[in-house]
């Protein structure tokens, strides 16, 4: 019977396997955001706070679109077990570098997909994957945006205020 479901796969198992590996990376991007988001808002970084529960939700957006997409490629799609959660931070600018390399690992991972579609020559997820890292390197510039604004505005004083207040401002706007 596996063979049989299988063969009415569009995708390889491999590529399968590595698609639901996304969709863990992107249940846990979604966790470690809403991590954020309360450590944030017990902080009293109520701006960075609303920031990361709105980067907890597309990652959770992101999350449902891999797992559809193996289900609509005949594949199995697998619910994920997060865990291992960090809860907190030593400091404000610490949440802001954590995020950072949290997309960073994401678009290697997607890229990391992406080769292997290219290797199988499996042309339709690579062009469903495309969206994603379009996606990634808008996430990706705001997160490094963000912590530009540790060095352009400074932590003292009233530093940490103003870049709360600034983190959600930050836009991309490339359409390239």
């Amino acid at each position: 019977m596996k063979d049989l479901i299988r063969i009415r796969s569009l995708i390889s198992a491999q590529v399968e396997t590595l698609l639901n590996q996304q969709v863990k990376k992107e249940a846990y991007s979604s966790s470690v955001y809403l991590a954020m988001a309360s450590w944030c808002n017990r902080n009293g970084f109520d701006f960075s706070s609303d920031y990361f529960f709105k980067q907890a939700e597309e990652e959770r957006e992101h999350q449902l679109k891999f797992y559809k997409y193996i289900l609509d490629m005949g594949g199995n799609a697998i619910s994920p077990d997060v865990s291992g959660i960090k809860q907190e931070y030593n400091s404000f600018r610490e949440v802001f570098e954590d995020a950072l390399d949290q997309e960073v690992s994401v678009t290697q991972s997607i890229k990391n997909i992406y080769a292997q579609c290219l290797k199988e020559q499996d042309y339709v997820t690579n062009e469903f994957l495309n969206w994603f890292l379009k996606e990634q390197r808008e996430e990706e510039y705001k997160a490094r945006r963000a912590l530009e604004l540790f060095e352009v505005i400074g932590e003292e004083g009233t530093g940490r205020w103003e870049i709360d207040k600034h983190v959600g401002k930050i836009k991309y706007d490339s359409e390239a």
